[in-house]
C-alpha cells in the first residue's frame, strides 16, 4: 500500500511512500518537453511541459507511479483495490487509459483550475499497458502550490474530491477516510486534562499523551490518521534542509518495515523507496528502503528541450559516512 503527502514551508513539496512486497526496477524518469506521449485513444502531445518522478519505463514509455511538472503540478497513483473501476470506452469523451493518466495531465496543466477543466471530459477506461502489464487498480492525488484534490474512478462514475489536508492513503474511499478524522477530534500535541472523573487524581506519567487512541497500526486507514495529524501538526524551518529532512520524517511516520506486513511465503510489504519532490525547483529527492541517505535528482540540470527519456537508477545499497 502506500501514502502520498503534500507539506509547504518557503516552497512547495509533494512526495510519496510506495509500499509494495515487490519492485518493478523503477527509475527517476525525466521526460524532456520534446518526448512525443503517444496515448491509445486519445491525440499524441509532442511538445508538452517537462516531467520528472519515479517511473518503470516499459517499451521506452514511462509509467509514472509518482512525478511532478516543470510547472509545480504535482501527481501520485495509489493503490485501490475492490474499489477502482474503470470503464468502457464513452462517445464524446476522451478515453485515458489508468498508466496514462499521469501524462495526460501532467504533460498540459500547470494548476489544479487546469486540471479540473480536463477531468470535466475524462473517462478512465478499462485499457492495459500490455497483457503482461494488466491495469492497476488505483485512484490518485493532484496537487499544486496551493490545493489539492483526490479522483477515484468508482462504480458511481468519477469522484473529484477537494483534498484539505493534502494526504492520501489506499482504502476505503476518500470520503470515508476524511468522515474518520472525526474520531480523533480529541488527539492534542498538549498534554492531556483529566476528563476521565474528578474523583480520582491521574497521573500524566508521560509526555505525547495528548496524542493517545492516535493509530499505530499499517492499515490504509490508520495511516491516513497518522499521516494527517503528523503533517498538519509538523513545524520545520524554511532552508531546503529542514524542509526535506521534515518531509521525510512525516512520511518515515507511516513507512513500513519487512516482516510487519506478511504477503504470503516469503513475500512482507516494505516501503521500496520514499520520495520528495520540490514543486518549485523541480528537484526530485528520494531514499529507498536499504538506504536512508537522501539522493537528489534536479531536472534543470538536464536537456528540457531533448526527446528521449533520462533515467537515473536508484542507489539502493546503504551509503554510510565513516567519521573516523
Amino acid at each position: 500500500m502506500c501514502t502520498a503527502i503534500t507539506y509547504n514551508t518557503k516552497d512547495h513539496y509533494f512526495g510519496r511512500n510506495l509500499d509494495l512486497e515487490y519492485s518493478y526496477k523503477e527509475t527517476v524518469t525525466i521526460t524532456p518537453r520534446n518526448y512525443p506521449f503517444k496515448f491509445r485513444k486519445v491525440n499524441d502531445i509532442n511538445m508538452h511541459y517537462a516531467i520528472i518522478g519515479m517511473a518503470y519505463v516499459s517499451d521506452n514509455y514511462p509509467l509514472y507511479y509518482d512525478a511532478i511538472n516543470e510547472k509545480g503540478l504535482g501527481m501520485a497513483g495509489l493503490n485501490f483495490p475492490t474499489n477502482a473501476d474503470y470503464k468502457d470506452e464513452e462517445n464524446g469523451k476522451d478515453n485515458i487509459a489508468p498508466f496514462e493518466f499521469i501524462p495526460w495531465v501532467l504533460s498540459q496543466c500547470s494548476n489544479l483550475e487546469e486540471v479540473k477543466k480536463l477531468l470535466a471530459k475524462i473517462n478512465i477506461a478499462k485499457i492495459n499497458f500490455s497483457e503482461q502489464l494488466q491495469a492497476s487498480p488505483l485512484h490518485w492525488i493532484i496537487s499544486d502550490k496551493v490545493s489539492s484534490i483526490t479522483v477515484e474512478s468508482v462504480k458511481d462514475g468519477l469522484k473529484i474530491y477537494d483534498n484539505e489536508v493534502g494526504i492520501l492513503t489506499n482504502n476505503p474511499t476518500f470520503d470515508i477516510q476524511m468522515f474518520n478524522l472525526n474520531n480523533y477530534m480529541n488527539l492534542s500535541i498538549e498534554q492531556p486534562q483529566n476528563n476521565f472523573t474528578k474523583k480520582l487524581n491521574l497521573d500524566i506519567y508521560s509526555r505525547g499523551m495528548g496524542a493517545l487512541g492516535l493509530p499505530g497500526d499499517l492499515s490504509s486507514a490508520s495511516r491516513f490518521v497518522k499521516a494527517t495529524f503528523t503533517k498538519m501538526n509538523s513545524i520545520s524551518g524554511n532552508s531546503e534542509s529542514e524542509s526535506i529532512s521534515q518531509f521525510f520524517h512525516i512520511l518515515g511516520s507511516v513507512e513500513q518495515q519487512r516482516g510487519c506486513v506478511h504477503m504470503g511465503e516469503d513475500n512482507y510489504e516494505i516501503t521500496i523507496y520514499s520520495s520528495c519532490c520540490n514543486m518549485d525547483k523541480g528537484i526530485y529527492y528520494y531514499t529507498t528502503y536499504e538506504n536512508s541517505q537522501i539522493t537528489a535528482i534536479n531536472m534543470y540540470n538536464e536537456n528540457l528541450d531533448g526527446k528521449e527519456l533520462i533515467n537515473y537508477n536508484l542507489i539502493k545499497g546503504q551509503q554510510i559516512n565513516m567519521q573516523n
